[in-house]
């Protein structure tokens, strides 16, 4: 069954009920398959009411990315010139990894509505629902050398951050090194993976993935004391392609400040925006746990950790615990 017509159907007489019935002889299918494309519906974002008396209401369609709804938006130059938009994938990153081999500009995107294989740091997968936020990847081809690709991760952080922040008014602020967070709960996720050549980044592809519009029932029941939405915390919906213009022009100004005045200025704001300094925390690495209180970024992007005995350690790579 073509759900065309049945949405049609729908649209032609909105806010109302339509019964089993009626459905069934205008389209001349059963009740089964009637409810069967209902079903397939809800799978693809669209919202009914089902009253056994009444039949069945379209509450609410999806709300659909396109590359032309924010390509209306955006005030950046460079960033989101190229976008290339999908339906469902299984990671953005790898699409986007393949177009950098083949020469894709910088600023090319890939979108997509639903990934099937999202991923975070340290591996760990990330739930990216249809229609509900955004999963994007986008490629860099930063002139630095290979040593300084932490910067940028920190750099998309803050970008992130200041972006939200602006949009939303929500009290967001960063975990080092680039964990979003509204009281305690995880929004986002950014993964920056890099390929190089004598030193040189050949090209970094940076994956964003914001929760926009998730709402409970679609985070599995463990991750609801760990991660939240936009949705969830302000309790109303985002337009997503006001976001990614937003966040695109914040990130390209950032990026080009970076690239003249090198990474003092992204350890400024960084600092102003972090919810991790000042506070006792555990970071666990391969050779051991360090507890310790941040400070601040040194000039490589290395978390700066003041020990107990009141010595000052600089930890790269770690993953930190919530607060002692």
């Amino acid at each position: 069954m073509n759900n065309e017509p049945l949405l049609r159907l729908f649209e032609a007489r909105p806010g109302e009920y339509v019964s089993g019935e009626s459905i069934s002889q205008e389209l001349g299918v059963s009740r089964t398959a009637i409810w069967k494309q209902i079903r397939k519906l809800e799978a693809a974002g669209y919202h009914f009411e089902a009253s056994r008396r009444l039949g069945y209401r379209l509450l609410s369609v999806p709300d659909n990315l396109t590359g032309d709804t924010v390509t209306r938006r955006l005030e950046s130059n460079v960033f989101g010139q190229i976008i290339h938009m999908f339906d469902t994938v299984e990671s953005t990153q790898n699409l986007a990894r393949a177009a950098a081999e083949e020469g894709a500009a910088e600023g090319t995107i890939f979108l997509a509505e639903q990934q099937l294989s999202g991923r975070g740091r340290m591996g760990r997968g990330w739930v990216s629902p249809r229609g509900k936020g955004i999963w994007m990847s986008m490629v860099l081809r930063p002139s630095v050398p290979i040593h300084f690709a932490p910067q940028l991760t920190l750099l998309t952080a803050v970008a992130l951050c200041r972006s939200l922040k602006r949009i939303t008014a929500l009290p967001i602020g960063i975990k080092w090194p680039n964990d979003l967070l509204i009281a305690g709960k995880k929004i986002s996720g950014i993964l920056l993976e890099s390929a190089a050549e004598d030193e040189r980044l050949r090209y970094v592809i940076a994956g964003i993935g914001i929760s926009v519009n998730l709402e409970e029932a679609d985070y599995p029941a463990e991750l609801l004391e760990k991660a939240t939405s936009l949705r969830i915390s302000s309790g109303q919906k985002w337009a997503r392609e006001e976001i990614i213009a937003d966040f695109l022009k914040e990130w390209e100004q950032l990026y080009f400040l970076y690239h003249d005045q090198g990474f003092g200025p992204i350890v400024t704001l960084w600092e102003a925006l972090s919810v991790s300094l000042g506070k006792p925390a555990r970071l666990i690495t391969p050779q051991g746990d360090i507890v310790g209180i941040p400070i601040g970024l040194d000039e490589s992007g290395a978390i700066r950790i003041e020990l107990g005995n009141g010595s000052v350690r600089s930890v790269f790579s770690a993953e930190m615990g919530e607060p002692l």
